[in-house]
């Protein structure tokens, strides 16, 4: 498939990736100075992250100063008992839907989240404690978040992430083949399936009717293996340099996104988690620069 310009967008992650080997948002800096270090990369679309408080016109008119576009964000939620916190992810998520739709963003990730404590995060990639009851559960809580991004006019598209209840391969198949495809879509991020040892491109060709819009990762193959035979847990295997810019790693990044279908209108949103170079500047430069040979080829 050709790569359109308008459709590659970042999500700079390197800006906040704190030296555990987490993710820190506190560590990001102004709005206004991302922008014009993405700007300068010439990268013109971003995933969407309204600040709680901007209204989203206000949002995309800033960002349009600088010549970028919104580009899809990302919802994440858990599984939990208590009808508060579960109240709350339906209520952000009915939130992040509704500003997507003022954004005029037609897509947004929805995943399982994370935290630091959790035992997928102590052992990664590889389906520790693997439960059919919990996954159940698991896509039962997707589809009822699905149905409320429906409610704003979105398409949900599932977001397969390391470190959760929905990391694998057989747990990603299991979610899409048990939910209507006219509830949720597909986003898969290339980088965390393979770090679980799926074949992105080939899940990418089973499910091309419903992939929505894409995650564009590197990193190295023989790390993520060696790490889940050796039983590391994510924040080591992170911070062991899992991760790099777009080109710079070893991932079949031109498979991946060849086994698109050829009518495939979502974004392709770089991500780099940590980055590789010596300052996330650097690293969004390079992204930059893999945009633009994928744009112009």
């Amino acid at each position: 498939m050709k790569i359109r310009q308008d459709r590659l967008a970042i999500n700079p992650l390197q800006w906040v990736a704190s030296a555990d080997g987490w993710i820190d948002p506190s560590l990001a800096p102004t709005l206004q100075e991302q922008l014009v270090v993405i700007r300068d990369a010439g990268i013109t679309a971003l995933h969407s992250a309204v600040p709680g408080d901007m209204p989203p016109k206000d949002y995309v008119e800033r960002l349009a100063e600088h010549g970028i576009s919104p580009a899809p964000g990302y919802i994440p939620v858990r599984l939990t008992e208590d009808a508060a916190e579960r109240q709350t992810f339906r209520d952000t998520a009915a939130r992040v839907a509704a500003q997507h739709a003022e954004l005029g963003v037609p897509t947004v990730f929805l995943a399982m989240g994370m935290a630091k404590d959790a035992e997928r995060v102590a052992r990664p990639a590889v389906g520790h404690l693997a439960e059919q009851g919990r996954l159940e559960r698991v896509r039962d809580l997707l589809a009822e978040i699905a149905g409320i991004i429906r409610a704003e006019g979105i398409t949900p598209a599932f977001h397969p992430h390391v470190g959760t209840w929905a990391e694998t391969e057989p747990e990603t198949r299991f979610i899409l083949d048990t939910v209507d495809a006219s509830l949720l879509g597909f986003g898969p991020d290339m980088g965390h399936l393979a770090w679980a040892g799926a074949d992105p491109a080939k899940l990418v060709r089973d499910y091309a009717d419903r992939v929505a819009s894409v995650h564009i990762k590197d990193l190295d193959l023989g790390l993520a293996a060696r790490a889940r035979e050796a039983g590391w847990d994510y924040r080591r295997t992170v911070l062991a340099g899992l991760w790099s810019e777009p080109g710079h790693g070893n991932a079949d990044i031109d498979g991946f996104v060849a086994a698109l279908p050829d009518d495939f209108d979502g974004w392709l949103i770089i991500e780099v988690d940590r980055g590789a170079r010596p300052t996330p500047q650097e690293s969004v430069r390079l992204c930059g620069e893999w945009a633009a040979e994928q744009a112009g080829s």
